[in-house]
């Protein structure tokens, strides 16, 4: 098992380094200039223009910058905002608990309805449950995230008054953060309704988000359903009488979920990219809308350094993912 981490690992590397190229080379075809930014147009001499280019290192080569930045990240150095001055490593993790918040709740609602829903539909192959199982799935996966935020916001939100518009938390409730997930700190602050108030502002954006996930596991959960009960150990099963309940949850669903396990790891990249949609719609303070804020505002060091710790949080997924691979059929890790 740890010789078969290590090669994991060690793909990730190259990878990685390919991900610094295209974040890097992917800032600077961005139009505006950064130094304008900073500066402002009014007022900004040639010289000073200059002197700002040079202290910045915007006047070098690019490969030269590419090989200083490259040489700053290997020192944990992700550079620095130039809006805010603060260091891009300390605002993304001071933002990444509320979009792990929001995913993991999306994540859950996509896993807890997609599985079940993928089995009911390869039990009923071909019928009417079938159909409109796969049916409202390729609806949900069809639907744009913004459409789709928006149409829930103005009927639940405007129309019925049931859900919040944004926000994480009531403005009634004040108190420090310490863990920086919503749900917790408002159990921890004691405050009565705190935890209600930030579960009730999670409900429409995590079923928003939760939707494309959910569609794409029911699928795959009934491709792989249907792959492995024509299996022969399956016909063996029924054969000597098992129930069907236990001929596809035990017997069937085991070995299925190993595509399904695929899926639901490919799904965090997925995740992460419809979270910035998803928190820009509803005003969710996480990295998506912190990075949609950044490229509008030509925050070179913030655009990149988050693009580059956002896939090494889908890497390290991913890693996980085909660990997972190796405990449930010990055959991937010998191959």
């Amino acid at each position: 098992m740890l010789r078969f981490l290590i090669k994991r690992i060690g793909l990730l590397i190259p990878t990685f380094i390919g991900i610094t190229i295209v974040a890097f080379g992917f800032v600077r075809i961005l139009p505006g200039d950064p130094v304008l930014l900073m500066a402002g147009e009014r007022g900004l001499t040639e010289e000073r223009y200059q002197r700002l280019l040079k202290d910045f290192g915007y006047d070098r080569p690019i490969w030269e910058q590419y090989l200083d930045y490259l040489w700053k990240l290997l020192h944990g150095d992700f550079g620095n905002s130039i809006v805010s001055k603060k260091p891009v490593f300390t605002e993304f993790f001071t933002l990444f608990p509320a979009t792990v918040e929001l995913s993991f709740c999306a994540m859950v609602i996509a896993v807890t309805l997609g599985i079940p829903a993928g089995v009911l539909a390869a039990s009923r192959r071909g019928g009417f449950l079938d159909q409109a199982i796969m049916g409202t799935a390729l609806t949900g996966y069809s639907m744009p995230i913004f459409w789709w935020g928006l149409l829930l916001i103005m009927v639940f939100s405007t129309t019925l008054g049931w859900t919040p518009v944004s926000g994480r938390i009531s403005l009634i409730y004040f108190f420090p953060p310490v863990t920086g997930f919503m749900l917790v700190d408002s159990l921890l602050s004691g405050q009565k309704g705190a935890f209600a108030s930030a579960l009730h502002h999670l409900v429409l954006p995590s079923i928003v988000l939760s939707t494309i996930p959910l569609a794409v596991i029911a699928r795959q959960t009934r491709s792989a359903m249907l792959e492995v009960l024509g299996e022969d150990y399956v016909r063996t099963a029924r054969a000597k009488g098992l129930a069907e309940r236990r001929v596809v949850g035990v017997h069937a669903l085991r070995n299925a979920m190993i595509p399904v396990i695929t899926v639901i790891g490919l799904m965090v990249g997925s995740l992460l990219a419809g979270a910035i949609l998803t928190e820009t719609i509803f005003s969710w303070p996480g990295i998506g809308k912190w990075m949609i804020d950044s490229i509008s505002r030509r925050d070179y060091p913030v655009v990149q350094g988050g693009l580059l710790l956002i896939a090494a949080v889908v890497m390290i997924v991913n890693l996980i993912v085909d660990a997972l691979y190796g405990l449930i059929n010990p055959r991937i890790r010998h191959t």
